[in-house]
C-alpha cells in the first residue's frame, strides 16, 4: 500500500510527495480554466451568487464559479486517488486551494482591484498555503516541505502565466 509507505517517508518518497502536492496545486488552479474553456456557460454561476459586499463591490466576482470549484476539487481528487493519497484527501486539498483563491479574490475586491489585476503573492500564496497546511496536518509532511512547495508554486505561477497567456490558455498575462 503506497499510503503505508508514505508513513515511513524515506527521502525519495519525501521528494515524490512534494511533487505530487505541487501538481495538485497546479490542478486546483488550472482545472477551472480548462473547464471554463470546455464547458463555456455550463455551471458558470458565480459562487457569491452575484451579490455585493457592504462596500458595493462584488464579494468575489463572476470568475469564481461553481464549475471551477467542482472541476478543481475533482481534478485533485482523481490525481490524489491515482497517486495513492486518497480521493477524499485530494478533494479536500482542492477545495482548500480554491478557498484560498477565493480569499485572494475577496481581498482584491476590497482593495478595488479587478479580477485580472496583478497582485504578486496575494494571487498565489493563499491558494497554495491553505491546502499545504492541510497536507501538513493530514500527511506526514514537514513545515519546510510546505514552505518549499508554496514558494515553488508561487514562482512557477508568476513566471509561467505570461507564457500560458501567449499560447492562449490564460485570458490575462498574470
Amino acid at each position: 500500500d503506497r499510503l503505508y509507505g508514505r508513513l515511513c517517508l524515506r527521502e525519495p518518497t519525501r521528494l515524490l510527495i512534494s511533487l505530487e502536492l505541487f501538481v495538485m496545486l497546479v490542478l486546483a488552479n488550472g482545472a477551472p480554466v480548462v473547464a471554463a474553456g470546455l464547458l463555456k456557460g455550463i455551471w458558470s454561476a458565480p459562487v457569491d451568487g452575484g451579490r455585493l459586499w457592504k462596500d458595493g463591490r462584488p464579494i468575489l466576482g463572476k470568475s469564481k464559479t461553481w464549475r471551477g470549484v467542482v472541476s478543481g476539487a475533482l481534478a485533485c481528487g482523481l490525481f490524489s486517488l491515482i497517486t495513492g493519497l486518497g480521493f477524499i484527501f485530494g478533494v479536500v486539498f482542492g477545495v482548500f486551494g480554491l478557498i484560498g483563491d477565493m480569499l485572494s479574490s475577496f481581498i482584491k475586491r476590497r482593495r478595488d482591484l479587478a479580477s485580472s489585476a496583478r497582485a504578486v503573492g496575494l494571487d498565489q500564496i493563499p491558494e497554495a498555503l491553505l491546502p499545504m497546511l492541510l497536507a501538513m496536518w493530514w500527511l506526514p509532511v514537514r513545515g519546510w516541505v510546505v514552505i518549499g512547495v508554496v514558494v515553488l508554486f508561487t514562482l512557477s505561477n508568476i513566471f509561467a502565466s505570461p507564457l500560458l497567456y501567449r499560447i492562449g490558455i490564460r485570458r490575462h498575462p498574470h
